[in-house]
């Protein structure tokens, strides 16, 4: 999402920063392709003008104090990102909570939008943080579309209220208000209703969603979007603004490669911020929307901030706690410790999404390189790890040849994955050694230099290669 945006943003701040002292006609170039990389992104003409005006207007008010400085461009660029995370909405809103429960959200959106999905997510977003939601389900036009949602809730482990089966196609309107009524009665704190949607917006469709607004008096409305529409999202945005009223929106899709500039055009013609965003097809991939953070990665400086957060979550804080007692006693990182850290990085979600929030990753050659990571790279090496017995995966020094051999086939892999693993492994015990008084993120430097994982910089650090006799399976497939 935003990668042909934040490549054009890239390239015209590539161009400034070779210059030294900045002129007007500097600022006018770099606000000309600023624009131009709006347009190209799905940005309005009326969002992308008013965008570039205040950037111009501010870049040239201060210019005389940005050419003191010694990174005139830094200057621009911090003006480009100040005004970049307001059109996005300034700051994170959270839900209202209703002053007597249960907090009501009603969720709105066209067929397609993914709004049955995003239920569910919002359910296990909701449930993760302690509260106790309800899925209704008043979508009763679409075919299927009860069965989906009671589908979602058990997946995640949330109850749904649904119409009795076999009393005809129901009433919506009803369905929601009885769904209200059960959530109070059962002390459920939050309500989540699913509206119907159609291809396209027209009356029948709004006049229900109305109808269901009045009959539940939800505490929030939330606009269900597909990040991959282009210009008609906003059109879309602004009809059901204008037909049922709505206090925020919600991108669906946000993983998807489209242009996504009608996001930043929502925000501005509607006035209401992005509150969440939905990043896969997992339960999981949710999250507030944070215009900070993702003005940060629009402009290439990654989210390093959501990635220390969602590290946070996923490592067991016991399971740190005993790996730093352990690094401070002199002990190795071993491959026992490296199967726990493994299990924590696979609940972060994909390895790919997480390099990406990393700064300068989604720019040039790094970018082509996130492109191509193999994902199932993490699988093969952990089938390899579990074919070891506990001793051979706290003392790698005694995998012998007839070891290796045997943890291959049982592994499904070859003799010589099997090497480099283990190789890469010695490798960055080194560098555990090396790194046990240094910094870096918990639990995560001794991953450096595994398979599927970033290779150390320094090469001249990489262990030498294992001798082995002739007639050793090791040796016979290295050569």
């Amino acid at each position: 999402m935003f990668d042909s945006l934040s490549s054009k943003f890239s390239s015209a701040f590539a161009s400034l920063r070779k210059k030294g002292k900045i002129k007007a006609s500097d600022i006018n170039e770099i606000v000309q392709e600023i624009q131009s990389a709006l347009l190209d992104s799905d940005v309005s003409l009326e969002v992308a003008q008013s965008f570039t005006s205040i950037i111009s207007e501010r870049a040239l008010a201060s210019l005389d104090q940005v050419n003191v400085g010694t990174n005139p461009a830094q200057a621009i660029f911090e003006i480009v990102n100040e005004e970049l995370t307001k059109i996005l909405g300034g700051s994170a809103r959270r839900i209202r909570m209703a002053k007597k429960g249960p907090t009501v959200i009603m969720l709105t959106g066209l067929q397609g939008a993914g709004k049955t999905s995003l239920a569910g997510k919002l359910a296990l977003y909701l449930k993760s943080q302690g509260n106790t939601p309800l899925l209704v389900a008043s979508d009763l036009q679409r075919p299927n579309a009860v069965t989906q949602l009671q589908q979602v809730g058990s997946d995640i482990g949330v109850p749904v209220f649904a119409p009795e089966p076999g009393n005809g196609v129901g009433d919506p309107v009803s369905v929601a208000k009885a769904g209200r009524k059960f959530a109070e009665d059962k002390y459920y704190n939050f309500v989540i209703v699913d509206t119907a949607g159609r291809l396209g917006v027209d009356e029948v469709l709004m006049r229900q969603a109305a109808d269901i607004r009045d009959a539940i008096s939800p505490d929030e409305i939330l606009f269900v979007v597909d990040a991959m529409v282009g210009q008609d999202a906003v059109k879309t945005a602004e009809a059901f603004l204008q037909g049922v009223g709505f206090d925020g929106v919600v991108l669906t899709k946000l993983d998807g490669d489209a242009r996504g500039g009608a996001a930043l055009s929502i925000v501005s013609r509607t006035g209401r911020p992005i509150m969440f965003a939905a990043t896969g097809e997992k339960a999981k991939d949710f999250d507030l929307f944070y215009p900070d953070r993702m003005a940060s990665r629009i402009l290439g400086l990654g989210d390093v901030q959501t990635l220390a957060e969602q590290a946070k979550a996923a490592f067991d804080p016991q399971v740190s706690k005993n790996l730093e007692e352990k690094f401070a006693a002199g002990d190795d990182f071993t491959l026992v410790d490296f199967l726990d850290q493994m299990q924590a990085i696979k609940k972060m979600g994909s390895m790919s999404k997480m390099l990406g929030m990393l700064p300068g990753m989604n720019s040039g050659a790094m970018k082509k390189q996130l492109d191509n990571f193999d994902e199932s790279e993490l699988v093969r090496t952990e089938a390899i790890v579990r074919s070891m017995t506990p001793a051979e995966r706290v003392n790698v020094k005694i995998l012998n040849g007839s070891r290796r051999a045997r943890i291959a086939a049982g592994s499904g892999r070859s003799v010589s994955e099997v090497n480099t693993l283990v190789d890469r492994f010695v490798g960055a015990q080194k560098m555990m050694r090396q790194l046990r008084n240094g910094g870096g993120i918990p639990g995560m430097s001794g991953m450096s230099g595994l398979p599927g994982l970033p290779k150390p910089v320094n090469k001249g650090q990489q262990p030498p290669k294992k001798k082995s006799k002739s007639g050793n399976p090791a040796k016979r497939a290295a050569q």
